[in-house]
């Protein structure tokens, strides 16, 4: 089932999330729904706040940018309860958008490599590395389950400039090919 994505502006973005167990009700069909709904907007990373939940979860599809990275050919992976072990590698920039704040897109820098531990969605425990793109989406998504947005991480000039777009973003003034919840 395709969910509404959350929007700029709502509470549930700036929450940290909780860690969940491998008992936490319907697990795989949120995880079924949560591909679903990122599919269906065309995205290539969808964290658990963008749907509404404040939990540890993310999950990631590289497989679009195989043009650019071959690696990343069929790169689609699960987080459940991850850390961040470490960041590092030049920082580089990229420009970046986000699924709860469509129309726009700004660079972000980030360290090019990242180690993390996760779980995946049979519970069973990684610590892997990653680089390139595929470390920025990670990088990304794990920000949304910490309660942080790209736009946190762009200049303050650039943040001013686009201040009227993330209000009009937060009152539902926006399109998108893809359905969202707006804050009250």
């Amino acid at each position: 089932m395709i969910l509404p994505i959350v929007a700029f502006g709502d509470p549930v973005l700036r929450k940290k999330g909780e860690d969940i167990s491998k008992e936490y009700s319907e697990l795989k069909t949120l995880i079924n729904n949560m591909w679903e709904t990122m599919y269906g907007a065309e995205g290539v990373g969808l964290a658990a706040p963008q749907i509404g939940k404040s939990i540890k979860l993310f999950l990631v599809d590289a497989s679009p940018f195989a043009d650019e990275e071959p690696e990343l050919e069929g790169f689609k992976k699960v987080f459940i309860n991850p850390e961040i072990l470490e960041e590092s590698g030049e920082e580089w920039q990229f420009k970046e958008g986000c699924l709860s704040i469509p129309g726009i897109r700004e660079n972000v820098k980030r360290n090019e490599n990242v180690k993390i531990r996760y779980f995946d969605e049979e519970f069973s425990e990684h610590i892997e590395e990653f680089s390139g793109l595929a470390a920025r989406i990670i990088q990304h998504e794990y920000d949304h389950i910490n309660g942080i947005l790209f736009t946190d991480k762009i200049n303050p000039l650039k943040k001013q400039m686009i201040k009227r777009k993330l209000t009009d973003i937060s009152k539902g003034i926006v399109k998108a090919s893809y359905r969202m919840r707006f804050p009250k």
